[in-house]
């Protein structure tokens, strides 16, 4: 039976709020930390009726009493999985586009938590607060190529803490309609739900109280007929972020039924080849190793979808 876990740390001084604190300093998401608040799991000077939003004044000493994680709803499945890199640690998958991530509605098997969970024999973290999910971060279902997963937590503990300052080093190829200009530069805006339709994630004003800041540096590697490879760098990594960003400039990535439509003059490409998802490859991923504290660094190619419409695209 799994078993509850204490998390010990320190918070230092400054005009944050509690919740963004005690996750940086814990390695918990910050929604994970709310919930954890709400429920009076976490203590502070002697005291767990704690708000999320008040800030930190003076340093203080912070216990997380974290509940054992729940049964996760997912099995094992033999699913073949493309191993970029493993250890005792973790696991860094270069994962095929049209693969879910997680189990969600519409999607109860055939993700890559399944599969995951036949692979490591259930051994992957349960810091998340769902037993054996491993995840720390996802990429989207259309989306190909890298993805770490914890198989410890510790190991989740310290991706989590490096996702939070943004230290992940992830590079993405793209094709997106048109050619940007300026070829390369810097996209940053807040973003956040759609009030439009709840289900896409949208730019907000730059003085809005909702979303998240976002960055996205981009350049354009090679102008094609009608379209660029562009590489993106996130510096931030907020759901849909290179989608929106790239639509919010006016060139949406080819393929993207949420964000942008492809050009007339483009549909005919797509459809000779066959290729009915957003143009986009999780190209390289870097970060320190969070047990061993050795530098990695990874790169997976273009699938063969995207290879083949670069191909045709080229002038």
């Amino acid at each position: 039976m799994a078993e509850a876990k204490v998390i010990r740390g320190t918070l230092k001084e400054g005009d944050v709020r509690l919740d963004k604190a005690i996750a940086q300093a814990s390695g918990l998401s910050r929604e994970r930390v709310k919930v954890l608040l709400a429920e009076g799991a976490i203590e502070i000077g002697g005291s767990r009726d704690l708000s999320a939003s008040e800030k930190i004044t003076a340093p203080c000493d912070f216990q997380i009493d974290l509940p054992p994680p729940v049964a996760l709803a997912a099995e094992p499945q033999q699913i073949a999985l493309d191993i970029v890199f493993e250890d005792r640690y973790l696991v860094v998958v270069d994962k095929p586009a049209g693969m879910v991530v997680h189990p969600a509605a519409g999607n109860h098997d055939g993700t890559l938590v399944n599969a995951l969970l036949h692979h490591c024999s259930g051994e992957l973290s349960g810091i998340g607060g769902v037993a054996r999910p491993g995840i720390v971060h996802r990429i989207d279902k259309d989306t190909s190529g890298l993805l770490i997963v914890a198989k410890t937590d510790a190991a989740h503990e310290g991706l989590a803490k490096q996702f939070a300052e943004h230290s992940i080093r992830r590079r993405y190829l793209a094709v997106c309609a048109g050619t940007p200009h300026p070829a390369s530069g810097t996209i940053a805006t807040r973003i956040g739900r759609s009030d439009r339709n709840r289900k896409k994630m949208a730019v907000l004003p730059d003085d809005s109280q909702r979303g998240k800041h976002a960055i996205t540096h981009y350049e354009t590697l090679r102008t094609l007929d009608g379209c660029s490879l562009i590489q993106c760098r996130l510096e931030t990594g907020r759901t849909h972020q290179i989608r929106v960003h790239c639509a919010s400039i006016g060139h949406a990535l080819l393929g993207d039924k949420t964000y942008g439509r492809t050009p007339a003059r483009l549909r005919p490409l797509l459809d000779s080849i066959g290729f009915e998802r957003q143009a986009l490859h999780a190209a390289e991923l870097g970060f320190e190793h969070p047990v061993t504290g050795k530098t990695h660094d990874f790169r997976a190619e273009l699938p063969p979808d995207m290879l083949e419409l670069i191909d045709k695209a080229t002038r």
